[in-house]
């Protein structure tokens, strides 16, 4: 519930409207985790709201993972009957995905604020499982389980967030909603979940970037979204052709390369910002210098303000890639930059736990 709903309900219980200010405040600003904890409200209040049988409802993380290198991965229970898990990624320090995306810098470090880090990337989830089904992502091997609520997926953040005493726009912290699932197939809650997270958790939109796998009606309805509650947008592209893009990602089918250029051109950006590229290189597939020389073209041709973020495929057991040569990869960022395509690379984070992009499986192994 949002402050608004928060206040109609509390209206309905007789209390004044103002009381849902006084509930969003301790649940998405405070982080309050139990109705007793509001203390806010009159005692009376809270032994009502108990008595009903009324929760916060904060996802919980079960089970955390931390690799050698800081990163953690959380297997997080949502609110479902099912018990179902999502995992959630916290990166001290990003992966470099944000390099170059037109991000404003004006939030304090966490190194300014004693923290250890100076910033910090959640990588969220949107569905349990997924359905768009690449061939080189470990979610797709579990399939599309379920769709998660607003809640699940907002609740996500304000548990990481939590868990790490962040100071809401004090500390430079990115989203990236690039978990489990496919967010534009879960479009209402995935929105739903941006504007809790905008309007009462306080986090920037320009701080956030939906990750999609194409999927054009989505990208349609998104172009439509006023920009002070719309993250950035990144495409995961993945090959430099519809022949290589079919294979490793069967959706290209249904909505071929030229399809998602044309939606993504109907998106209006903000000052700086650029349209994000995400491209998995696949070794001996989609890692050769003639693929580097189309995924230049093919930027170029879409006449749209964009970077390429390179990622070097991260294994996962029963996937037949590869993970390519470091030299392929500097050599494939060296043909796009030389072309004029502003390109970066990410940093894989977590191998070592499974939390990298395209491993997450709920693995309950770290």
């Amino acid at each position: 519930m949002n402050t608004a709903e928060l206040a109609e309900w509390m209206v309905s219980l007789g209390e004044p409207k103002w009381r849902g200010l006084q509930l969003a405040e301790a649940i998405y600003r405070q982080r309050i985790v139990d109705v007793e904890g509001i203390t806010t409200l009159s005692k009376p209040l809270r032994q009502k709201l108990d008595h009903e049988g009324w929760q916060v409802g904060r996802p919980r993380i079960v089970q955390a993972f931390t690799s050698a290198d800081g990163t953690e991965r959380y297997l997080v229970q949502g609110q479902g009957v099912d018990g179902l898990t999502v995992e959630t990624v916290w990166m001290p320090e990003g992966d470099g995905g944000e390099a170059g995306d037109g991000s404003e810098n004006s939030e304090t470090t966490g190194a300014e604020s004693g923290k250890g880090w100076n910033r910090a990337t959640i990588c969220v989830s949107s569905q349990v499982g997924c359905a768009v089904n690449c061939q080189f992502c470990l979610t797709a091997k579990l399939g599309l389980q379920r769709n998660l609520a607003v809640g699940e997926i907002a609740g996500q953040v304000v548990a990481v967030l939590d868990r790490h005493g962040v100071e809401v726009g004090k500390e430079r912290v990115n989203l990236v909603f690039m978990g489990m699932g496919e967010p534009f197939l879960n479009y209402d809650n995935f929105m739903g979940a941006v504007r809790l997270l905008v309007e009462e958790v306080g986090l920037s939109p320009q701080r956030m970037t939906v990750s999609t796998s194409g999927i054009v009606p989505g990208i349609e309805r998104f172009a439509e979204e006023p920009p002070e509650v719309r993250p950035k947008l990144a495409i995961s592209l993945n090959a430099p052709n519809d022949e290589i893009r079919s294979e490793v990602m069967p959706i290209n089918r249904k909505w071929p390369i030229e399809a998602v250029v044309d939606a993504v051109k109907g998106v209006r950006l903000r000052s700086r910002e650029r349209i994000t590229f995400e491209y998995v290189l696949l070794g001996g597939v989609t890692d050769q210098p003639e693929h580097a020389a189309e995924v230049a073209r093919l930027v170029r041709r879409t006449g749209l303000p964009a970077k390429v973020n390179l990622i070097a495929w991260n294994p996962g057991p029963g996937i037949a890639y590869s993970t390519p040569q470091p030299s392929a990869v500097e050599t494939f960022r060296r043909a796009l930059s030389a072309e004029g395509v502003p390109v970066y690379l990410r940093r894989p984070r977590g191998r070592d736990i499974y939390a990298a992009c395209g491993q997450l499986k709920r693995t309950v192994e770290g």
